[in-house]
């Protein structure tokens, strides 16, 4: 069992580049630069979870796979590109976002989630 709550240190993490064709990343404000674990799943899986972390700045990417997320640390707007509702994030908050919407990420402070993901055919 994973254990985690805002302000925890969650370990280490690995650089993730901004590198899926899948997600189609589009870097708009600074040089954002992301940083993750995977505690669970992963290629071939339909759900996976673990950690995630963002340095600021702002990028548009298509979601790869149902997502719930909490906030550890950090604040960010994401953006549905589709609709334009703005959801501010900040520690202890969670969200839900669906397989295949293109958002925006716009980080203010370092951000660091837990994420749960489902992808029915699988990441």
């Amino acid at each position: 069992m994973l254990r985690y709550k805002p302000g925890d240190d969650v370990g280490p993490l690995e650089f993730w580049p901004f590198d899926s064709p899948q997600s189609d990343y589009v870097i708009t404000r600074g040089a954002p630069e992301t940083y993750g674990r995977l505690d669970a799943g992963g290629p071939g899986h339909t759900t996976r979870y673990g950690i995630w972390r963002c340095t600021k700045g702002a990028f548009e990417c298509t979601e790869q796979g149902d997502e719930l997320m909490t906030v550890l640390s950090g604040r960010c707007r994401l953006i549905q590109n589709d609709t334009g509702q703005i959801i501010e994030l900040g520690p202890g908050d969670s969200l839900f976002v669906h397989d295949g919407k293109r958002v925006t990420w716009d980080v203010s402070e370092d951000i660091t989630k837990v994420f749960f993901g489902h992808k029915s055919g699988g990441y």
